[in-house]
């Protein structure tokens, strides 16, 4: 079955368009200063990538492939991901691609990497919203943009229907730099670390999930002292009783 993402066969010269390895590090490694030969190889091996390959042996890029190695780096980056989850989520975006063209809908799913444009519409949102998420550094201007990006100026376009603005974004945006702040210093030891940086990884991926989930509940329990939601009441509160938890208000701040 024909995949969004399949690469031909060379034979002959290698197609317009197409760069070589060297070419790949000189655009990537400004935003990437990691990447190397041996690491594209990797990806290769694992099949995330497909390069197509010169009658000579030589590896060959299309724009496509740069737009996908960019989504790969980004996602390990930014969100730690393993790559059987990025392999999961380029393998749907595939899927969906395929889904589109075959109902003749064409425009169904976003790229990997999007013009400001493709962005807006992906979102259903105005330039306006997307130029304030850029001034409060919800968003950071780019030339091109990728998945996480649309999930944030979704989840915005979604909050201003209940009247949510991107200034009062703000306070969800410096919780998340000082929840990172404390993953990157519970995980420094291991980053000091010679050789592979995955224990690292693996560590600050499990702390974030854990903090994810903790943010949570702590957000749960405040809108269930406020009144704005329903669910058992905690070990250790008894009928009749109010006793908080130590730290914790409710959402209204009484």
């Amino acid at each position: 079955m024909t995949r969004g993402y399949q690469p031909a066969v060379a034979s002959g010269p290698p197609p317009r368009g197409s760069v070589s390895i060297g070419q790949v590090l000189d655009e990537l490694s400004p935003e990437f200063p990691d990447i190397s030969p041996s690491k594209i190889r990797f990806l290769e091996a694992e099949g995330l990538i497909q390069p197509l390959r010169s009658s000579s042996g030589y590896r060959r890029f299309s724009a496509a492939d740069i737009t996908r190695l960019r989504f790969i780096l980004t996602a390990q980056r930014d969100e730690y991901l393993p790559l059987r989850v990025i392999k999961e989520r380029l393998d749907a975006l595939d899927g969906t691609v395929l889904g589109s063209t075959v109902s003749g809908t064409g425009a169904a799913v976003p790229p990997v990497a999007m013009t400001r444009s493709e962005l807006l519409t992906a979102a259903g949102a105005a330039e306006e919203l997307l130029a304030e998420l850029e001034d409060y550094g919800l968003i950071r201007r780019a030339r091109s943009y990728g998945t996480q990006t649309l999930s944030v100026l979704r989840s915005a376009v979604r909050l201003g229907e209940y009247g949510v603005q991107p200034r009062h974004l703000r306070v969800i945006k410096a919780a998340a730099e000082r929840e990172t702040a404390l993953v990157e210093q519970a995980v420094a030891p291991l980053a000091r670390q010679k050789g592979s940086r995955e224990p690292a990884l693996r560590a600050a991926r499990d702390l974030a999930q854990h903090i994810a989930a903790l943010h949570v509940i702590l957000v749960e329990d405040g809108l269930t002292e406020a009144g704005l939601a329903s669910q058992p009441p905690h070990p250790g509160k008894q009928e009749g009783g109010s006793r908080e938890a130590p730290g914790l208000r409710s959402a209204s701040g009484r």
